[in-house]
């Protein structure tokens, strides 16, 4: 059996961002789909942690669809991505499949679609100033997602631990406005309307306290219940959103560690984006509240993604 497989480069060509933006809005207004998630974690003889994700979802009658990713951060320096992923896209009604699908470029797509869908909802309108903490792969799709939502955006803060990768990403970005490297994180919160956290750390960046009135904190990057981007001042703080609560509410740390600890409860989490799209949840009230959005990067949203990509490449 021969299936048609869309690259990376041929996944990149067909999509915008608005217009996957805009397929995951409608795909939410629909009944979801059945989906699980299977995880994996091997130490290695280094110390670093590997993981082993496998996320299926299935669409009743339609389609399903599996991916299969792996995360080694001993690849990073490497000529080897430190996060690879394939998809596998099958018929609902019959089983047979249907597409092989890059997942890496997928994810990238589909990771910054779901958060920018989600600030469309809970973010100001007015929102001028943009922080993207952590400059890994993912951060150059999530500006771009965001601007697409929000382009009165008028500067794009980047921060990162290792300052060197923030200068080069800043360096090399064509966009406009440009990329500003900024030092102290603390003060780049201070001033940012917009906080968007894509990072594999386990110990908390985000500092509640630093979050001034009206900011929208997006959570991206911590998807074990060990990893935190986030403190309990944060959680506290604010109005929490989830993409889906089936994937994120008791798994990740950011949502798990004080929901155990008796910071919040489940029932503090105001809704999903399901519940924002069917209009079942106004989001934002006020501009001074602070709203927090944890993305769990649900197998639903690849499977959304990987049918998007299809049905474009006819």
């Amino acid at each position: 059996m021969q299936l048609p497989y869309y690259s990376g480069e041929e996944i990149a060509k067909v999509l915008s961002y608005r217009g996957l933006i805009e397929h995951l809005r409608e795909g939410h207004r629909q009944p979801p789909p059945a989906v699980e998630r299977v995880l994996m974690l091997q130490k290695t003889a280094s110390g670093l942690e590997n993981s082993f994700l496998i996320w299926p979802a299935w669409q009743h009658d339609h389609s399903l669809g599996i991916k299969i990713t792996t995360i080694f951060p001993g690849n990073s320096g490497t000529v080897i991505p430190g996060v690879q992923a394939i998809y596998v896209l099958l018929d609902g009604r019959t089983g047979s499949p249907q597409a092989l699908l890059d997942g890496t470029e997928m994810t990238y797509w589909k990771t910054a679609a779901d958060s920018a869908l989600s600030a469309d909802y809970l973010a100001r309108r007015d929102a001028k100033t943009f922080l993207m903490v952590g400059a890994g792969g993912l951060a150059p799709y999530l500006i771009r997602a965001y601007q697409t939502i929000r382009p009165g955006l008028e500067r794009i803060l980047i921060w990162n631990r290792t300052a060197e990768k923030a200068r080069k990403l800043a360096a090399d970005w064509t966009g406009s406005p440009g990329l500003e490297p900024v030092a102290d994180l603390e003060n780049a919160i201070r001033e940012a309307d917009i906080v968007c956290c894509a990072t594999t750390t386990f110990a908390p960046l985000i500092r509640g306290a630093w979050l001034i009135p009206g900011t929208h904190l997006d959570l991206i990057g911590g998807f074990t219940p060990e990893m935190r981007e986030a403190d309990d001042e944060a959680v506290r703080r604010a109005r929490v959103f989830v993409d889906s609560r089936w994937f994120t509410i008791e798994y990740v740390g950011d949502l798990a560690q004080p929901i155990a600890n008796s910071v919040i409860s489940t029932k503090d989490v105001e809704g999903d984006l399901f519940d924002l799209c069917k209009g079942a949840h106004p989001g934002r009230s006020s501009a001074k509240e602070i709203t927090l959005f944890k993305s769990g990067g649900g197998a639903h949203l690849d499977l959304m993604t990987a049918q998007h990509v299809v049905s474009l490449s006819g």
